[in-house]
C-alpha cells in the first residue's frame, strides 16, 4: 500500500512539475509577443558590433524558416561566414588562410544547427522532440530568477533563467556534449525592444562558462523582421575555377607593404528570438 501512495505522489509531482514548465514556456512566449506574431515572422536579419578584449568587430545573422542560417564576422576589411542551408554547413575563414568556402564536420556545425532552429527551441518544443523541467528558483548575479531545463533531441542542455516579473530570458546556459566532453557557454540577455510586434534582445555577452574574461559582448544595431532573403545566399557557392597554366597570377605587394592579418576571437552567437 505505502508503495502504491508513494508512485501516485511521485507521479502528481511529476505531472505538477509538467504543468510548471509549460505554463512559464506560455508566460514567456506571451511576454514576448504571443505565439501568433512570433510566427508570423519567417526571416530575420540581425547587424551589429562585437567587442572583447581589444578586439572590436562587425558581426551580422540573417536567418529563415525552415532552418537556413548564415553568420558573419568581419575584421579589417575581411569577413568569415558560416552557413547551414537545412543540409549542409559550410564556412569561409580568411583570417585563418583559407578564403574558399569548405564543408563543416558534424561537430563543427553543431551550434549552426542548433541556431537554425529558427523559433528557438521552446517553440513547439514537443513535436521538435525537447523536453522541459522545472527547476524552480534560482539567481543571477544576486537577482531572483525562474530556472527551466531544456533537454534537445541531440541531447545538448539548456538552462533559461527568467525574469520572474517580465517572463523574459535573461540568461541561458548550455551544455554540448562532443565526443565525451562537455562544453558549457554562458549568455546573458538584456535591452529587449520590438520588433514586427516581438521583443528581441538587442544586447548579449556570451562565452565559455569556466573563463568570464573571455565573454564577448554583442550589441545589434538593427534586428529586421521578414526581410527577402534568398534561398542560395544560406548554399556553399563553389570553389573558384584553377588558373589554367596560360594565366599568371598578379606579383604579390612587397613584404613592407603587407599587414599580417590578427587573427579574430571566436565570434558569439546572436540570440534566437
Amino acid at each position: 500500500m505505502r508503495s502504491r501512495v508513494f508512485y501516485l505522489v511521485l507521479l502528481a509531482t511529476s505531472v505538477a512539475a509538467a504543468q510548471t514548465a509549460d505554463e512559464l514556456v506560455t508566460k514567456n512566449l506571451q511576454a514576448k509577443g504571443g505565439l501568433e506574431k512570433i510566427k508570423a515572422i519567417h526571416s530575420l536579419r540581425f547587424t551589429g558590433k562585437m567587442q572583447q578584449g581589444g578586439f572590436r568587430a562587425q558581426v551580422g545573422q540573417e536567418a529563415k524558416l525552415p532552418n537556413l542560417v548564415r553568420e558573419t564576422f568581419t575584421l579589417q576589411g575581411m569577413t568569415a561566414i558560416q552557413a547551414y542551408d537545412g543540409a549542409t554547413g559550410w564556412q569561409i575563414s580568411p583570417f585563418e588562410g583559407r578564403k574558399d568556402p569548405e564543408l563543416l564536420g558534424e561537430d563543427d556545425m553543431r551550434d549552426l544547427v542548433e541556431d537554425a532552429d529558427f523559433y528557438g527551441p521552446l517553440v513547439d518544443y514537443q513535436q521538435k522532440g525537447n523536453r522541459l523541467e522545472y527547476l524552480g528558483h534560482d539567481t543571477v548575479d544576486g537577482d531572483d530568477a525562474l530556472r527551466l531545463k531544456v533537454t534537445l533531441k541531440n541531447g545538448d542542455i539548456v538552462y533559461y533563467y527568467f525574469d520572474p516579473d517580465t517572463f523574459l530570458e535573461i540568461r541561458t546556459e548550455k551544455q554540448q556534449f562532443i565526443r565525451g566532453a562537455v562544453r558549457e557557454r554562458v549568455t546573458d540577455l538584456g535591452s529587449y525592444k520590438q520588433v514586427a510586434g516581438v521583443y528581441f534582445p538587442f544586447s548579449q555577452e556570451s562565452g565559455p562558462k569556466a573563463n568570464p574574461n573571455a565573454r564577448a559582448k554583442i550589441t545589434f544595431d538593427k534586428i529586421e523582421a521578414n526581410v527577402p532573403l534568398a534561398d542560395a545566399s544560406f548554399k556553399m557557392p563553389a570553389a573558384p575555377a584553377t588558373p589554367s597554366p596560360q594565366q599568371h597570377p598578379e606579383a604579390p605587394e612587397p613584404k613592407s607593404k603587407q599587414e599580417k592579418p590578427v587573427k579574430p576571437p571566436a565570434p558569439a552567437k546572436p540570440p534566437k528570438g
